[in-house]
């Protein structure tokens, strides 16, 4: 069996899927599109991309095509969503499906209705760090899960014209610890209370966002989690999570170069975290991918569905609304007819 894929949205992420889906044998790049497209050509000839187009809706009406990958920006990727599985695609989108749950719940009625297959580009889900702790929440080795905590840091902010488009911290950044936190838990947030500041670069405040925060958990298993995010950390990409139970507690702890620790006199040394997001999660975004393909050829459930990518959103718009109001906000609060 064999799977043509189209790729629209042609940036850092685009062009990243296109080496991993390469990678796999089974995968047939055809086409890729972009608004901006007239500088691919090298790049395509290189990458044996037979089409390029400015127009997405090439790639949708391409008999050939059987999955797309959305890496256009957010605010497109609902609407393609819709039109790519009227079209009877399977679709693999970035996060986050949009920025408000109702239009994410309208994209996924959608979905549902022509039965293809929706997964939603949560990469963390696919490090072998984070699904290995998984497994020990899963199968018990730490007992009943008490506490969970996420540490969740960039080393630096990213353009403030990118911060005045993200959606703001709580949709951009920490909408993957909340994906992380369902995934890892294996239970639904509750509730939600979020502090926030702006403590890196003023200019993220005056552009209407916050640059640092922490955001407490309640699980409807009645465990408790603590997420803190900072768009800058000086010594490079901080990632780290640890669960505490009942039987132990599960540490993962931040990918270096090497993990040599020099100790002499005067200090202990070890390598920094990798600095770049792309170093850090390499293998996760090789095996997202190929998890993709896979459901696909075998007709298996996706890793990390359009519901998960719902309940993401509904968490942040929580995290949102208790900044806003400074009180905790229930999830049952935020669009109640999203908890499908």
């Amino acid at each position: 069996m064999a799977l043509t894929v189209g790729v629209i949205g042609a940036g850092r992420i685009g062009k990243l899927h296109v080496d991993n889906l390469r990678l796999i044998p089974q995968v047939r790049v055809k086409s890729v599109s972009d608004v901006a497209i007239n500088h691919l050509d090298s790049w395509a000839k290189e990458k044996q991309v037979e089409v390029l187009t400015s127009d997405y809706r090439d790639i949708l009406n391409d008999p050939e095509i059987d999955a797309v990958f959305i890496c256009s920006p957010t605010n497109t990727h609902a609407t393609i969503i819709k039109e790519a599985a009227v079209a009877g695609k399977h679709i693999f989108c970035e996060k986050p499906v949009s920025f408000t749950v109702e239009e994410t719940k309208e994209a996924l009625e959608v979905v549902e209705k022509t039965q293809v297959k929706l997964q939603v580009g949560f990469n963390r889900r696919f490090d072998p760090n984070f699904r290995k702790i998984r497994e020990l929440v899963q199968n018990g080795t730490i007992g009943e899960p008490h506490i969970l905590r996420i540490t969740s840091r960039d080393p630096e902010p990213p353009s403030i014209d990118y911060i005045k488009s993200s959606g703001g911290l709580f949709m951009d950044m920490m909408i993957h610890d909340f994906d992380m936190a369902r995934y890892i838990m294996g239970s639904e947030v509750v509730e939600v209370s979020a502090y926030g500041a702006v403590l890196v670069d003023p200019a993220i405040g005056e552009a209407g966002d916050i640059d640092t925060a922490v955001v407490t958990l309640k699980f409807a298993n009645g465990a408790l989690g603590v997420i803190d995010n900072s768009r800058q950390a000086v010594y490079g990409y901080d990632q780290r999570l640890e669960v505490f139970g009942s039987k132990g507690a599960a540490r993962a702890d931040n990918n270096r170069p090497t993990n040599v620790e020099v100790s002499t006199a005067e200090h202990v040394l070890k390598d920094k975290p990798l600095y770049f997001f792309l170093e850090r999660y390499t293998q996760a975004y090789i095996h997202e991918v190929a998890e993709f393909v896979k459901a696909i050829l075998h007709n298996e459930p996706v890793i990390c569905s359009g519901f998960d990518g719902l309940q993401a959103q509904r968490i942040a718009e929580a995290a949102k609304k208790s900044l806003e109001t400074g009180v905790p906000v229930k999830l049952e609060e935020v669009n109640p007819a999203a908890a499908i």
